[in-house]
């Protein structure tokens, strides 16, 4: 059941499974809580309270938003947990994977633990070697560039594809993307999204070093958003605190393992949990 969250600038939407010590949840650009759908139920077994966030201007939040940085979204995410009593292990995917490490940095006693999910959490460069020789990489940065530069919901759908290597995808595929379709086509989420991908990660890489909780970084080996995803994610750990962050790779996954995986994202969520999360 949805429920809503005022906060400055909107209505922050979710919803809240099981009892147990609070984890949340956030998605990529264009995308919406939706897209835990295979995860909330594992973790709610586990014996956690779940709560799945549509970042501001996806989902069923609001729209026209004052501006849409990875610090706003953390300020939603620290909003989230207080509400929901925390403290909280925040798991955030792609864009909100640096909102989720400014929130760890700027609450400290809030937040427990921080998985990242093939995170946008330092400043990113076009690498022009792996341009001309990886074809993944290649694909996936003209489409997504693409896509937020002219607003082309056919352009979002071929990164998608690129996105989901191998042909794995989840048995609902149609209806995934087909909300995906719907969500995007409604002219102010266009313009979120857009917004989000004119927002740089830096002010994410700036706090990555003040991150006091543990923190697991996923990352897929053929994610198409990075030339070598191990290279991003060890470069990640490289800027944490000396000894808070590990490194998991998922042979064969792209940007969005825990819709493609789900499973194997889950074998890695739960130790993690039970080490980090509290109620």
């Amino acid at each position: 059941m949805t429920e809503f969250l005022s906060v400055d600038g909107g209505t922050l939407a979710y919803e809240v499974a099981g009892e147990g010590p609070l984890v949340v949840l956030a998605h990529g650009v264009a995308d919406s809580r939706f897209a835990y759908r295979a995860v909330v139920p594992r973790l709610v077994a586990a014996g956690y309270r779940v709560a799945a966030l549509d970042m501001r201007g996806c989902g069923e939040s609001s729209v026209d938003w004052p501006s849409y940085t990875r610090t706003d979204v953390a300020g939603d995410l620290i909003a989230l947990v207080r509400h929901l009593g925390g403290p909280a292990v925040l798991v955030g995917h792609s864009f909100s994977g640096g909102s989720a490490t400014i929130a760890a940095a700027q609450e400290p006693e809030l937040i427990t633990g921080v998985v990242e999910l093939a995170p946008f959490t330092r400043g990113q460069s076009v690498s022009l070697g792996a341009f001309f020789t990886v074809g993944r990489y290649r694909k996936g940065m003209l489409r997504l560039l693409g896509a937020g530069m002219f607003g082309s919901l056919r352009l979002w759908r071929a990164y998608l594809e690129v996105s989901y290597p191998g042909g794995v995808r989840p048995a609902d595929w149609e209806r995934r993307t087909a909300r995906m379709d719907a969500l995007m086509g409604e002219p102010a989420r266009m313009k979120a999204f857009k917004a989000m991908g004119r927002s740089a990660p830096t002010d994410a890489g700036a706090r990555l070093g003040d991150v006091r909780c543990p923190a697991l970084v996923v990352m897929g080996t053929l994610d198409p958003d990075w030339a070598d995803p191990r290279a991003e994610g060890e470069a990640i750990l490289a800027a944490l605190p000396d000894g808070l962050g590990r490194l998991e790779m998922i042979e064969g996954a792209g940007h969005y393992a825990h819709d493609q995986y789900p499973d194997r994202v889950i074998s890695l969520l739960l130790p993690f949990l039970a080490e980090n999360a509290r109620a």
